[in-house]
């Protein structure tokens, strides 16, 4: 006659940290869209920082920072120059300025205050 073996097992539950999203295999009856959480931060908090490195990087190349309102047909306007010239707005404006300085440093008449936008 055969003995009877008696097999015992001990189960380990491990625990899971609410904020540990590393070990994927903890969460699968969880359905998260989209790639996993890579920064620890907030959306709110990492555009601070990406704007707080922004402003560090245009400091160290000596950029100032100018902020100016304008009409939204002059809005429009330099909109379609920055597109058909492939640049960025601020490009477009920084060109215009350079340009206009440029004229003003060789005695040419400044441009009026007013002018009249034409869509070519």
């Amino acid at each position: 006659m055969m003995d009877k073996v008696t097999i015992s097992f001990q189960v380990r539950i491990m625990a899971k940290a609410f904020n540990d999203r590393i070990t994927i295999d903890l969460f699968a009856d969880e359905k998260n869209r989209g790639r996993p959480k890579t920064n620890p931060l907030s959306r709110k908090d990492q555009l601070l920082v990406n704007k707080r490195n922004q402003i560090k990087r245009d400091k160290a190349k000596g950029l100032k920072r100018i902020e100016l309102k304008v009409d939204e047909q002059l809005f429009n306007v330099l909109n379609e120059l920055a597109t058909a010239h492939n640049l960025s707005r601020g490009q477009i404006i920084e060109s215009l300025l350079v340009t206009q300085i440029n004229l003003l440093s060789n005695n040419e008449q400044l441009l009026p205050p007013t002018i009249e936008l034409e869509k070519s």
